[in-house]
């Protein structure tokens, strides 16, 4: 199909609220339900694109509706050709600037625009960046919140039998011995042949982390620190990474390539990780995806696997896929997992089907 011929038509934009089966406590605060914005970009050709944003919290919900509606007035009528939006929609936020929610309006709508793209030419959306669906590593990343040792021992147990030979512990607890406490009891229960990442979700300043980071370097055993202190602070990153052993990872706060090209730049860390919904959707991704290749510096995704493991088959530096399950309840069709790899869907575009029945019974 001719792209002239592929036009937005309506974005239909609908909150939800879906409950976690693992609630997750980080060192910033509990998560126990996901505050979703679905998109559906239906288009002239009647073929629908479809994406969806994590809004953090309940109160971000409609502000950012608000913003993907705003947005659609801007775009109605035009050719769905991602890059001529992203261009026009960055053109008319520039007084405002394309940050935090403003950019995760647009990506969302970037990525429902290449689905939709995808789709018009029968093809799954890593065929059309160029690549093909093939199995992409992953961790699972659901659980392994700060809570009791013992529950942490179970609940690492219970991950690692979903399929999966890597899992993330979060780190951040007042006293760091209790940190170093949860460790063991996750290695112990996982044993030697399972991958651990651990995540401090920006909880420390960089002396700290030092501090804390070397301790962990003679515990042993960890594949990456995830954002010790504050995610934009990338001297200080740098500083910690020059400090430790074991690798230092951050990017899920990049907002768009320019800010992790900044951070490549510094030497912030060892690792990048961007965010879908904040590096600039598809778009955005394909950038950073150059700039990581440019660097020699390998790159992970952080949530939306349903975008990430496509967009990751075509990443030259492709590292891990971030696994989350939550928002398998309004999906029609979940992802795949088998021996620790996400299984692209190989149905033309991202795959992403909506049950209409379970996005009624979660409505916000």
């Amino acid at each position: 199909m001719k792209i002239s011929k592929l036009k937005l038509r309506r974005l239909q934009v609908r909150p939800v609220i879906v409950p976690m089966r693992l609630p997750l406590q980080t060192s910033t605060g509990a998560v126990s339900v996901a505050p979703l914005v679905l998109i559906d970009l239906e288009t002239t050709a009647g073929i629908t694109g479809r994406s969806y944003l994590f809004a953090i919290s309940r109160a971000h919900l409609q502000p950012i509706v608000a913003l993907v509606e705003a947005m659609r007035e801007m775009l109605v009528g035009d050719s769905v050709a991602p890059f001529a939006m992203e261009r026009k929609l960055r053109q008319k936020y520039t007084l405002l600037g394309v940050h935090n929610i403003v950019l995760f309006a647009l990506s969302g709508i970037d990525m429902a625009a290449w689905d939709a793209y995808a789709q018009s030419l029968a093809q799954p959306l890593c065929t059309l960046l160029g690549g093909a669906p093939r199995p992409v590593r992953a961790y699972n990343s659901k659980g392994l919140g700060i809570m009791p040792v013992k529950s942490l021992a179970r609940e690492a147990d219970q991950l690692v039998k979903e399929g999966f030979s890597a899992v993330k512990l979060r780190l951040g607890r007042d006293d760091p011995k209790e940190d170093i406490a949860a460790l063991r009891a996750v290695k112990k229960a996982i044993g030697p042949g399972i991958t651990l990442m651990c995540d401090y979700n920006q909880a420390l300043s960089v002396s700290e982390a030092i501090r804390r980071g070397r301790m962990l370097d003679e515990e042993g055993g960890l594949y990456w620190i995830e954002e010790p202190t504050r995610a934009d602070d990338f001297e200080g990153n740098g500083r910690i990474a020059d400090a430790l052993d074991t690798p230092v990872q951050i990017g899920e706060n990049f907002m768009g390539p320019e800010q992790m090209a900044q951070a490549l730049a510094a030497g912030a860390c060892d690792y990048v990780m961007p965010d879908a919904q904040r590096i600039g959707g598809v778009t955005g991704w394909m950038r950073a995806a150059a700039l990581a290749q440019a660097a020699g510096v390998e790159m992970s995704s952080h949530l939306f696997p349903e975008f990430s493991c496509h967009l990751l088959a075509v990443t030259p530096t492709c590292h891990w896929l971030e696994y989350v399950d939550w928002a398998d309840p309004v999906l029609a069709e979940p992802l795949v997992v088998k021996d620790s790899h996400v299984l692209i869907p190989e149905t033309p575009g991202a795959g992403i089907r909506w049950n209409e029945k379970a996005v009624r019974k979660y409505a916000a």
